[in-house]
């Protein structure tokens, strides 16, 4: 009789550890989760930020979070690295039951999986859009945030719609990255090409290299490309190198004769949001509407 008693105990305890368990879509494949974690250290900002907006608290965090949104994230939580590097030591200490990585440390996996369940959250490509709402259902499964998860994603939505109507038949455009003094530029399919693909916003160069940093480019190039609207990239505003400013970098002869400049239709992209947190519901939400505000204002 006892020993039914286990067996039966056992099988229930089983069934429910299974119905506990999320399937997880990583950028490294599916993963299965067995229970909603509890503690859980995040690197990649991206996850970070959708985290936040569906009132997921971390128990680790980088050092530094380059978004002031995400700041209050730190009360209460413990520094466990940086976005590049976890601290293992300090992971070890905080005995987590998830670790998140994406992007940035997403080569630090195999190094955090000996210290708990590790899940590579990176998001690359045109469909960003479309990665972030994964990512968000992702994350309102796994920590009980459905009903949460679904709002977020319908303003997510409503945002692109907005954004969409405000570029259609505005004119061409150009997304260039400046790094101090240096200049790169990004078209369809690059890193940022999203912002094409999303808003069906008709790139003024379609042929643009898609390297990690950009095609590097001259501002004669800009100056041919002629682009109606330029949206504008200020890299060391993004990681606070305290280097030259977009607005410094651009303000030349060269780039003045562009239709874009002389309408006044260059948009300084909010740049952690953009840069650092690029797929993060927040800061995507951000970014769309600085530019639904921007082509909206044009004349």
């Amino acid at each position: 009789m006892k020993s039914l008693l286990l067996s039966a105990l056992f099988a229930i305890a089983s069934s429910v550890s299974y119905a506990q368990a999320t399937e997880v879509q990583t950028a490294r494949g599916m993963v299965s989760i067995a229970k909603k974690p509890e503690r859980v250290a995040v690197f990649d900002m991206a996850a970070l930020d959708t985290l936040a907006s569906i009132g997921v608290k971390p128990a680790g965090v980088p050092e530094k979070l380059y978004l002031e949104m995400l700041e209050p994230l730190k009360q209460g939580a413990e520094v466990v690295g940086n976005i590049f590097e976890p601290d293992l030591e300090a992971l070890s200490s905080l005995d987590p039951d998830l670790i998140i990585l994406g992007g940035r440390s997403s080569t630090k996996v195999d190094q955090t999986a000996a210290i708990a369940p590790t899940i590579d959250m990176t998001m690359l490509g045109d469909d960003l859009v479309a990665q972030a709402k994964e990512r968000l259902a992702t994350y309102g499964a796994l920590f009980g945030k459905e009903e949460e998860a679904q709002k977020v994603s319908a303003d997510l939505d409503e945002l692109v719609r907005a954004a969409q109507q405000a570029v259609k038949g505005k004119g061409k455009a150009l997304i260039v990255m400046t790094n101090g003094p240096k200049v790169t530029a990004y078209g369809p399919g690059s890193r940022f090409g999203w912002v094409h693909a999303t808003l069906n916003l008709e790139a003024a160069v379609p042929d643009i290299k898609a390297a990690n940093h950009g095609e590097a480019v001259s501002f004669e190039f800009i100056n041919k490309a002629n682009p109606d609207w330029l949206l504008v990239l200020d890299r060391g505003s993004a990681i606070g190198s305290g280097e030259q400013g977009a607005k410094t970098t651009l303000d030349n002869e060269l780039v003045a004769q562009t239709t874009a400049w002389k309408k006044g239709q260059v948009i300084y992209l909010p740049a952690p949001e953009f840069y650092i947190a690029a797929g993060g519901v927040q800061s995507t939400d951000k970014v769309l509407q600085v530019i639904t505000d921007a082509f909206n204002a044009a004349k």
